[in-house]
């Protein structure tokens, strides 16, 4: 028995053999293979378009005085419009509140005159706007670039915790300040001053160029990228799209390197709400157990466990560990020797053992929760009610939890997981429960979802080595940045526009390609009080963007 025990733990030894630095046996494994990480990280030479007078001295035009004034002027004047989206918006049409929208269209109209006379403007479902510029070769799939109008309301008892008021565009000699600064006006006037810029310049375009402006993204596109994306659809077909950009992650400094991550996947999304149903009364002769308090009790057990951290091939920050391994000199030795080994590590032996690549994840996932939840699937309780007075037994509690799904897991994970832990509370207190079966009745626990639910993205291909739309936009940043950065792609934990876009092409990037190094890391201050986006950053994005389109205009892709 002792003898068998000994031959199956060196079986797993030499399966997974990380156990044995994890449990520090008292002798030493074969060291694994070197990898060799900078061909699985292939960095692209900076890529400039072909010299041509006109156009570059339009592109140094962006750096002198002049053009930077217009510039704050005009993101200013767009932070000005309120353009807020609410959870609770009705019928267009009918609500009053998406009016808001007739105004942004009319600034753009007045800021940007040139793209207005000479481009092709549709408005789909009355407030998305489609601006085409139509190309001289139509064997090129269309360059498709994306941003919304629309930002998140400001809650009015935050007013005053604002530095300078939330709608007034205020320039602070860095900084434009107030809501959509830098979600996501910074990147749509970005985009229409490159074409205007472009214009002005009189590129005539190969490849046709669109422009596609939701207007609810805020509340999950389902009026706006929804409909512009059916539209481009009919007429492009799938796959008719060569590229799409579309807002999204920027830059992070890690391990003493810079690195610009487009976003190339991004995260599912589900939310479930949980409802608890016993019988009512009054408060002075109550039952042992409130439904608020056996909600409660749910809640705590779903809180009490996370869900797994893991690092599936597919997902891009393995793609980054490799490029920190390669370019990296402050990579963590421990990272890296993990990393190895799992690169190393045959298909088989992965399937097989599966802790080897928990490891690597675990380890990775202690940089902290930002770099964790690019390997977790997340969950949040967002929402509660029940009860409506003091003495009376709460017949209903509700509560919603939302989750951002993993790469390598689905909807049905979360699904599967509440439903395990909604069942044992239905036992202990003896309610029947409803999983997902859309029926509800008294003395009952009622699992069920949203009506809007989300897997997880197609992940976009992203090897440089590669020609391709990866290589171009990787090739741009470089030239406009510096060699010293290193692209490499990234995953959103959130969700964007594109998520109704995945038909039309396989190469999607989700980006921010404005960087100014004393940004503030992360998010910043993106759905907050003090929203603002640095004018560096934002004339960067003008000049990625005029660089990105003449280099895809020449890219035969």
């Amino acid at each position: 028995m002792i003898f068998a025990a000994v031959v199956t733990f060196v079986v797993l030894l030499a399966s997974c053999p990380d156990i044995a630095q994890l449990h520090s046996l008292p002798f030493k494994l074969a060291p694994s293979r070197q990898i060799d990480f900078k061909s699985r990280c292939a960095q692209p030479d900076a890529l400039f378009p072909t010299q041509d007078e006109v156009l570059d001295d339009a592109y140094a035009r962006i750096s002198t005085p002049a053009f930077r004034n217009a510039s704050i002027r005009r993101l200013s004047g767009a932070v000005q419009v309120k353009t807020e989206s609410f959870d609770d918006l009705g019928p267009i049409g009918e609500d009053p509140r998406w009016d808001v929208f007739y105004n942004f269209h009319d600034y753009l109209e007045k800021a940007f005159p040139l793209i207005h006379q000479h481009l092709l403007l549709e408005k789909v479902n009355t407030y998305g706007l489609l601006y085409t510029w139509k190309g001289s070769d139509d064997s090129l799939k269309p360059t498709l670039l994306m941003a919304h109008q629309d930002t998140v309301p400001v809650p009015p008892e935050t007013v005053d915790a604002w530095t300078y008021p939330p709608w007034s565009g205020a320039y602070d000699g860095t900084h434009i300040w107030g809501r959509g600064a830098s979600d996501d006006k910074n990147q749509l006037i970005a985009v229409m001053e490159t074409i205007e810029l472009l214009l002005e310049a009189g590129f005539k375009p190969r490849r046709t160029i669109l422009l596609s402006f939701g207007f609810d993204e805020e509340c999950s596109g389902t009026r706006g990228a929804s409909s512009l994306a059916a539209f481009i659809k009919e007429r492009y077909g799938r796959e008719g799209i060569a590229v799409i950009v579309d807002e999204g992650s920027g830059f992070e400094q890690a391990w003493g390197t810079l690195f610009a991550k487009p976003g190339t996947a991004e995260k599912g999304y589900t939310d479930v709400h949980l409802t608890v149903r016993t019988p009512g009364g009054h408060s002075s002769v109550p039952s042992d157990h409130t439904s608020i308090g056996i909600l409660s009790e749910l809640i705590t057990m779903i809180e009490a466990e996370q869900y797994p951290t893991r690092l599936v091939n597919e997902n891009p920050y393995y793609t980054q560990l490799q490029c920190g391994a390669a370019y990296s000199p402050e990579f963590p030795h421990k990272l890296k020797k993990l990393l190895d080994r799992r690169s190393s590590t045959s298909a088989w032996h992965q399937k097989r053992c599966k802790a080897e690549q928990d490891f690597l994840a675990i380890e990775a996932a202690k940089q902290g929760p930002v770099i964790k939840y690019l390997m977790q699937t997340s969950q949040a309780v967002d929402v509660i009610s029940g009860g409506i007075k003091v003495n009376a037994l709460p017949e209903r509690a509700t509560a919603i939890v939302n989750h951002r799904i993993n790469i390598g897991e689905t909807t049905q994970v979360v699904k599967d997981r509440l439903t395990h832990l909604a069942g044992a509370v239905a036992k202990k207190y003896n309610l029947t429960l409803h999983a997902f079966d859309g029926k509800e009745e008294p003395s009952s626990i009622i699992l069920s979802g949203s009506t809007y639910e989300l897997e997880v993205a197609p992940v976009t291909p992203a090897d440089a080595s590669v020609k391709g739309p990866f290589s171009v936009l990787a090739g741009t940043v470089r030239a406009l940045y510096g060699e010293d950065v290193i692209v490499t792609p990234g995953i959103m934990t959130g969700n964007t526009d594109t998520r109704y876009y995945w038909d039309l092409t396989k190469h999607i990037f989700r980006f921010a390609p404005g960087f100014d190094p004393e940004d503030e890391p992360g998010l910043g201050t993106i759905h907050t009080v003090n929203e603002k986006v640095s004018v560096r950053n934002h004339l960067n994005a003008v000049r990625w963007f005029t660089l990105f389109i003449r280099n895809m205009d020449e890219a035969d892709i």
